[in-house]
């Protein structure tokens, strides 16, 4: 049966990544598709929930730390289903005069996220392809929170690898880079290398197959790349457990994360 919260305009028999996302994290935003797609993907990477929490607690350091940097603007693209501890919730804790504008191509993400923004002047969410970024730069909503002659935080966490190349990931990063004054920031991250689970990484790609978004892995050289135009802050492009852990035994073995992760500051 289809919950009362899900819109009429999704199909909830064909899996969505946003809600295996949500799946994983231990939400309740999902369907029996998704679940489905997400035990197969746990069949062959048994770790899959612990990869997606280890790069969630990336995304909540790095807010943190731009936050206390003196970042007042986040602009997440692919934002996923709304968890506890979201760019908000943090960034506002640090500074509550942080504005938040959350994108994401899912409708159930982007419902989620309105009502819980409902009483919060600070943020808001809008649905879009982070494969359109002109649109999303030109979107009135965003205009109405953001001011793009000051320093913004583009957050791309967990997204690209569900952008094939034939989508030209590297421009669509420049067209958003060229949007942005000087001392923004780049945060990225995405699933590189699973191939340390054996057979593993044929199994996920088969799995993703079925969704809208199949699933591509990039290495470390390729995700350097995105970065062009922006300066790495330490420590760097690294294995998600290991920028700047709030505990050090968080960084051990920190390679069975699966996703690489890394802030760049754009000069100028």
């Amino acid at each position: 049966m289809r919950p009362d919260w899900a819109p009429d305009t999704i199909d909830v028999e064909r899996p969505s990544v946003a809600r295996m996302y949500d799946y994983y994290l231990g939400g309740s935003h999902n369907f029996a598709a998704d679940r489905a797609a997400a035990g197969a993907m746990m069949a062959a990477v048994p770790e899959a929930p612990l990869m997606a929490q280890a790069n969630r607690a990336f995304m909540r350091r790095v807010v943190h730390f731009l936050a206390e940097s003196g970042v007042r603007q986040f602009l997440d693209i692919g934002s996923g289903i709304p968890t506890v501890g979201n760019v908000h919730e943090v960034a506002q804790r640090v500074a509550p005069d942080s504005r938040v504008v959350y994108v994401d191509v899912d409708p159930v993400a982007v419902a989620h996220s309105r009502e819980i923004l409902s009483r919060n002047d600070q943020a808001v969410a809008f649905q879009e392809d982070l494969r359109r970024p002109e649109r999303i730069l030109e979107h009135p909503d965003l205009h109405a929170l953001l001011d793009l002659t000051e320093p913004v935080a583009l957050m791309i966490v967990a997204v690209l690898h569900f952008v094939a190349d034939d989508d030209r990931p590297a421009e669509i990063l420049r067209t958003l880079r060229d949007a942005l004054p000087p001392g923004s920031y780049l945060v990225l991250s995405q699933a590189s290398d699973i191939g340390q689970y054996g057979d593993a990484r044929a199994d996920a790609e088969r799995v993703y197959r079925n969704t809208d978004n199949p699933l591509i892995l990039r290495d470390r050289a390729e995700l350097t790349a995105f970065f062009d135009g922006f300066e790495l802050v330490e420590p760097g492009l690294v294995w998600v457990p290991a920028w700047r852990p709030e505990f050090p035994e968080h960084a051990e073995d920190a390679a069975r994360s699966g996703f690489l992760g890394g802030v760049g500051r754009l000069g100028g």
